[in-house]
């Protein structure tokens, strides 16, 4: 488990200086997803695996001044990106690991995964964490600005349904995890899963 770690954090980390300038786009796919959500002013609101916090001000937006917006990541390279884009001012940022979070059970109303799922080293555990997180009721959000079939070309590859994020395979597992599938969309614009936290 420490290498899969290991992995994520050398891929995010030789990425992290140019990763806004490789995306300069996709600001208003984030903003369209965080709107879908549904978030109400006061939530408190996870961005897991935030990155350089591309999500953070349409999610400060959402929720407004009274409340808590918190952007974990694994990378250090990746948060101090999202502190040099001055988007610490929108959002408590944490390093830590979605594996172990440093949160409170049930003290999240919502959680905003971009591009997460497919670097979680254990995606159940994992997703049974973000759970733990959120309280009973409460939403996971699970996004990409592309589709599944858009995101297998730019990479080259065949789009297969090993994808975790192909419906069938991703509605078990999160069932499995203590979240239920809410609505999916799966375009070239954008990929857009939301679960609802049982219990």
């Amino acid at each position: 488990m420490a290498g899969d770690h290991a992995h994520v954090q050398e891929f995010f980390a030789a990425r992290a200086a140019d990763w806004d300038r490789k995306f300069p786009d996709d600001g208003p796919a984030f903003a369209a997803a965080v709107t879908e959500v549904g978030l109400s002013p006061g939530d408190a609101v996870l961005d897991a695996g935030c990155g350089t916090g591309r999500a953070l001000a349409p999610l400060r937006e959402a929720v407004g001044p009274t409340g808590v917006v918190v952007g974990v990541d694994l990378t250090p390279e990746m948060l101090a990106q999202a502190v040099r884009a001055g988007r610490d001012r929108q959002a408590a940022l944490l390093r830590a690991d979605v594996a172990r979070l440093p949160l409170a059970s049930a003290s999240v109303d919502v959680v905003f995964g971009a591009g997460l799922i497919s670097h979680l080293p254990q995606p159940a555990d994992n997703l049974r964490e973000l759970a733990r997180v959120t309280r009973p009721g409460g939403r996971l959000a699970l996004f990409h600005p592309i589709g599944r079939a858009a995101l297998a070309a730019r990479h080259g590859r065949t789009l297969t349904d090993d994808d975790l994020r192909a419906e069938p395979r991703l509605r078990p597992l999160l069932a499995s995890a203590n979240w239920r599938l809410l609505s999916y969309a799966d375009e070239d614009e954008h990929f857009l899963a939301v679960a609802v936290r049982e219990g």
